[in-house]
């Protein structure tokens, strides 16, 4: 389960920025790059500050295929992807419950703190998403109003909080996961938002 996970992040964090670069009207090779680094930017971090060197990414081409089969799959059917913004959305929140339970679970295999491992969870989710955002010359969805990176520290709550429970591990991945993208739905349907803090 937990290498399906990565695999279903990884692609849909690939086609999200994909699909942000086509948006913008980039070449081909300009999608490309965005549809690479949001997929490996927050694990590539991740791996860095845990002293896992090479990072994932590199260590196993597996994952390389698997961003030139989301950048491939992102072009040839972006007309059938007639409602761009939808299929952004929707890819990026995939990517974003997976992402954050992987970060998790990297830091729980080198015994690292449940909070440590809440933030770490939170930057392999988000951080992909703040390169992408940030070449693609958007302000980062992670400092919007948007309910984002917020999801990511709840997820991790509840990871805990249902580990203590001793569920079967692939029971607790795909709870915590599925939680996670419908609070995100949600939160776009009904327009939940963090207060913003304006200078008087």
């Amino acid at each position: 389960m937990f290498y399906l996970l990565d695999i279903i992040g990884t692609m849909a964090f690939a086609m999200s920025g994909a699909l942000t670069a086509m948006n913008k009207k980039l070449d081909p090779f300009g999608v490309f790059i965005i549809a690479f680094v949001t997929a490996v930017g927050g694990g590539t971090l991740r791996d860095i500050m845990i002293g896992r060197t090479p990072v994932g990414w590199m260590l196993d081409l597996n994952y390389v295929y698997l961003i030139i089969l989301g950048f491939f799959l992102a072009v040839i059917f972006r007309k059938k992807l007639d409602r761009l913004r939808t299929s952004l959305f929707l890819f990026d929140t995939i990517g974003l419950g997976v992402f954050t339970l992987i970060g998790l679970e990297k830091g729980i295999n080198i015994g690292l703190h449940p909070v440590i491992c809440i933030a770490l969870g939170t930057m392999t989710a988000c951080f992909g998403g703040v390169i992408r955002d940030i070449l693609c010359n958007e302000i980062p969805v992670i400092f919007r109003r948007e309910i984002y990176a917020t999801i990511c520290i709840i997820g991790g709550i509840l990871f805990f909080g249902l580990r203590e429970l001793n569920l079967n591990q692939d029971v607790l991945y795909l709870i915590t996961s599925l939680v996670m993208i419908a609070i995100r739905l949600m939160a776009v349907k009904f327009k939940w938002f963090l207060p913003a803090l304006e200078k008087k």
